[in-house]
């Protein structure tokens, strides 16, 4: 038997308002929480004092793209970049300090429109300037769009007179193509560009789960289980690198990887389990592709686009119904909302309720709040991505108007309706910040200072992290909060996010990660 103490600061439990003075771990399962005074710990127990800090359950990230992350570490990262030049620059500089040879794909990730001086994205002639010898794609931050240059362009044998994607754009002016690509059909394209070797991969993620455990958590999601990735998936998994649990949802359209990864469904392996299955119902708010009920602001007629029709929503449903699988549907409009609502409710009809497999809807930024009543009569759960408050809350206001963007991520109206919750980052979109997350939900300001609707306190939004997603993953028997029987697994962080003033929540640190009560990343 291994037992480790934890005393000498505050331990917030996370079950109700309880907080304990330390707790005694055994063979990494909390054995005891409680008064130090009260234990009485066998002989060679580890004490680790916690020196004034606070312990609390390690973080669960709710909704990101483990694959992604470690593929961005690999491309050029654009997400600073405030103009065209700064783009076509740093494309030049990564292809030449990472000896690209002439002919080789270049990837380049976390470019924002929004965010540049030109207030459009880069245009086929930028990206030509850029990288005149290498065929190129670069995706948008949302990771629902993208641009392609003239190389790129051959290579995928694009046409001016492709025919249209359905839930897709193909960017075309004057019969000729632009290079720009949107939703489904960037993401059709994007599938054929050459994945890095296996070899290159291992090491990616090797550092995209360093950043994961610096910030506290320890389940990571795969939220778009791709046909592509089982090679990859395989490597990782022999490999034992995995220190994190990984929980993958296969791409719904694509019921052979349900076979291929049916070893993983009863729980984990080589800490990778199946999850569920996933859909996407639109595109994004600040990327004007999210599927709305009324117009976007200044439109006359344009609400953005569904990507599947309302047949294939509820075949997807009715197919994880079937497959006794949980369901991530990709929602952000709330006329995507009001698809994925009505194909659940016409299961229900004929007799088949979806609410024991706790489908969750992703995202849920526009969802309207006289849909929240269907949300919870259907069993849903949402994981809302708060942050975009901050990232995107004026962009939502000037999509949008004031009204609607003040109800962006609505959790307080979700945890007054009594509707669980959780809150994700949407990883490689923002780095897995988890108190950054909690200050975008207590404080609700964008990055102009405009503070929006919809506050909720602190220790709702670290429910939100640790509690409420480990019931999303069906794991609050074993994660989530610090009770005896659940796996030892914490962030200490430096500061009490209970005490703490608000607008130093998101400067709390976390200064240590323990899985299994063991530590596996200290700063």
């Amino acid at each position: 038997m291994r037992y480790t103490l934890y005393e000498k600061g505050t331990i917030l439990t996370m079950e109700g308002e309880k907080t304990a003075e330390a707790v005694l771990v055994e063979d990494g399962i909390v054995a005891a929480v409680g008064n130090e005074r009260a234990f009485n710990p066998p002989a060679g127990t580890a004490r680790v004092n916690l020196e004034g800090r606070v312990l609390l359950p390690a973080f669960l990230d709710a909704h990101s793209h483990f694959s992604a992350a470690a593929n961005a570490l690999l491309q050029a990262p654009l997400e600073e970049c405030v103009n065209f030049e700064e783009i076509r620059q740093r494309i030049a500089d990564f292809i030449r300090e990472n000896q690209v040879a002439p002919g080789e794909w270049v990837v380049a990730q976390g470019y924002d429109h929004n965010a540049l001086a030109e207030k459009r994205h880069p245009t086929l002639g930028l990206l030509d300037a850029a990288a005149p010898d290498n065929p190129l794609i670069v995706q948008h931050r949302s990771g629902h769009v993208g641009v392609v240059n003239s190389a790129a362009i051959c290579r995928l044998s694009l046409r001016a007179d492709t025919p249209a994607i359905a839930g897709g754009r193909i960017g075309v002016e004057n019969g000729q193509l632009t290079g720009y690509l949107e939703e489904n059909a960037f993401l059709h394209y994007q599938k054929q560009v050459p994945m890095a070797t296996a070899e290159t991969m291992l090491d990616a993620y090797r550092r995209a789960q360093e950043i994961y455990l610096s910030h506290g958590i320890s389940t990571v999601q795969e939220g778009m289980f791709t046909k592509e990735l089982l090679p990859l998936y395989q490597a990782l998994l022999q490999s034992g690198l995995l220190k994190v649990d990984v929980v993958g949802y296969a791409d719904a359209a694509a019921p052979e990887l349900l076979k291929a990864l049916e070893d993983y469904r009863g729980g984990y392996r080589r800490h990778f389990r199946l999850g569920g299955c996933k859909i996407f119902l639109d595109g994004s708010p600040q990327g004007r592709t999210a599927w709305m009920r009324e117009p976007y602001a200044g439109e006359k007629d344009y609400r953005g686009y569904p990507t599947l029709t309302d047949g294939q929503v509820e075949g997807f449903l009715r197919f994880a119904a079937e497959e006794k699988l949980q369901l991530l549907a990709h929602c952000n409009g709330d006329a995507a909302c009001a698809q994925l609502l009505a194909a659940a409710e016409g299961l229900r009809t004929a007799g088949i309720d979806l609410s024991p497999l706790r489908p969750v809807m992703i995202h849920g930024q526009l969802l309207g709040l006289d849909q929240l009543k269907s949300v919870k009569e259907l069993g849903f759960l949402v994981s809302f991505f708060v942050a975009h408050v901050y990232h995107w809350g004026d962009i939502h206001i000037q999509n949008f108007g004031r009204e609607r963007a003040d109800h962006i991520s609505p959790a307080a109206s979700a945890l007054a309706a009594g509707i669980p919750f959780t809150f994700h980052q949407d990883t490689p979109v923002i780095p897995p910040d988890m108190l950054e997350t909690v200050w975008c939900a207590v404080s609700r300001r964008t990055k102009a200072g405009a503070v929006l609707k919809e506050k909720i306190g602190v220790y709702d939004a670290l429910r939100a992290v640790t509690a409420a997603a480990a019931y999303q993953y069906f794991e609050e028997g074993s994660k989530g909060t610090i009770t005896p029987g659940k796996r030892a697994d914490f962030a200490v962080l430096d500061r009490n996010p209970l005490t703490v003033p608000e607008e130093e929540l998101r400067e709390i640190r976390v200064v240590e990660t323990i899985l299994a009560g063991k530590s596996v990343w200290r700063c």
